[in-house]
């Protein structure tokens, strides 16, 4: 392929150009170009705008051409919560929400994160891999080409380690970017809850055991906390995240999805890249998150597959200001699904966001929940060539059709790495 690429034929170009995050009213301004085009040298854009302008500026390039024949052009999606490892489904535990069981009822007899990490254990990194590598083509599928990923499902040092070396094997490995994040503290594993002072033992083993070597070896950039009850409480979260940035670790936070904590203030407090979940957020929290710096990052598809009516209240948050950012949540137990597109159905339907607010969240307000804003996440000059290619009419057909993809093709730092097949 040839240095440049001029990619042209746009119906609709969604750039998504513009300063910092979008708040509020600004959620919705995707800076769309009609008949647009983009011109790509060395994976990076050179530029974006109109096709007469940027077919002229190709001109001079001898740029080779891809001709998009009328399509939906936007940045690719930015997945910025994800537990891409895990060993096999929990379908099982499908069956008995359906009949009744509840996620905590579940978790008490054995069976929710404590479920995966007895399978994770016994698998081998190559049977991680396989199966990690398999859902990575997915996510390409689906237009995404950015994707955060924690640990979480080993909870012992040798487990959590092979876990975040998967993680930098598979980005070296394959297209998509991927953000390795600790989860060491998703919750207490069984070994320990036999013991007295279980929680204060297992953050030992994290911060004498585990942070050290992730923080040496540059294993993750982020550390977070699942922050809720029959998890950690505010206390102990806020001390692995300061023992964390310690080793170099930003903090995030799973917050507010089960209960009520203070794990949003937290966040906030401790300056976080991201607290995510939020269905169980007040007033007052949602306008501290308004005047915060912290990513609001939704997970709708959680709320979808345990069948609860309460989703998080993202227009209460747009109102208030908050950086609205949407996730897949993906994982065996309670959000199986690596399709963005669904996630902005359920967001449009359920969160009651607009297709454009659906599109800014899932792309640049999640490029800064991983603080890559300045890389990833819009189209315009200097930002890697990521991009998805949808074949549809209008981009609000992207979440119109739910549960149908229409990702013609994907493109990460200007290479396609999915292409539908031609019928």
């Amino acid at each position: 392929m040839a240095d440049s690429l001029l990619i042209t034929g746009a119906s609709q170009l969604l750039t998504l150009r513009g300063r910092g995050p979008r708040r509020g009213d600004s959620l919705s301004n995707l800076d769309l170009v009609k008949d647009g085009a983009l011109l790509v040298h060395d994976g990076l854009i050179a530029a974006a705008g109109t096709r007469a302008e940027v077919e002229a500026l190709a001109q001079a390039r001898a740029a080779e051409k891809l001709d998009l024949g009328g399509r939906v052009v936007l940045p690719g999606f930015v997945d910025s919560h994800t537990h891409l490892i895990h060993a096999a489904s929990r379908a099982e535990e499908y069956e008995l929400k359906i009949v009744g069981a509840s996620y905590e009822e579940i978790a008490r007899k054995g069976g929710g994160i404590l479920n995966s990490v007895k399978r994770l254990r016994v698998a081998t990194s190559e049977a991680l891999k396989k199966r990690a590598h398999a859902a990575l083509k997915q996510f390409a599928a689906y237009g995404t080409t950015t994707l955060e990923a924690k640990s979480g499902y080993g909870l012992d040092v040798a487990s959590e380690l092979k876990i975040l070396r998967l993680h930098k094997e598979l980005a070296a490995e394959q297209p998509l970017e991927i953000v390795s994040t600790f989860l060491g503290a998703h919750v207490v594993p069984a070994e320990y809850r036999v013991k007295t002072r279980a929680a204060e033992r297992y953050i030992q083993l994290i911060e004498q055991g585990l942070l050290p070597e992730i923080g040496e070896s540059r294993l993750a950039e982020f550390c977070d906390v699942f922050c809720d009850r029959g998890a950690f409480s505010v206390v102990q979260s806020k001390r692995i995240l300061q023992a964390g940035r310690q080793w170099g670790l930003a903090p995030r936070l799973h917050a507010e999805q089960l209960s009520r904590t203070g794990a949003a203030r937290l966040a906030i407090l401790l300056r976080a890249a991201s607290c995510d979940h939020l269905e169980q957020v007040n007033k007052s929290d949602i306008q501290a998150l308004g005047k915060s710096e912290t990513v609001a990052t939704l997970l709708p598809g959680c709320d979808f597959q345990l069948g609860l009516r309460h989703y998080a209240p993202a227009r209460a948050l747009i109102a208030a200001g908050a950086i609205v950012a949407l996730a897949t949540d993906y994982n065996p137990g309670t959000s199986p699904t690596l399709s963005m597109p669904m996630i902005l159905s359920l967001a449009c339907t359920q969160l009651r966001m607009t297709p454009a607010e659906a599109i800014t969240a899932a792309t640049i307000n999640a490029a800064y929940a991983l603080r890559r804003e300045k890389s990833i996440g819009s189209l315009e000059v200097g930002k890697q060539a990521d991009m998805g290619v949808f074949e549809v009419a209008d981009y609000r057909e992207i979440p119109y059709y739910f549960g149908v993809n229409h990702c013609w093709m994907t493109v990460k730092r200007g290479r396609v790495i999915h292409a539908a097949e031609q019928v």
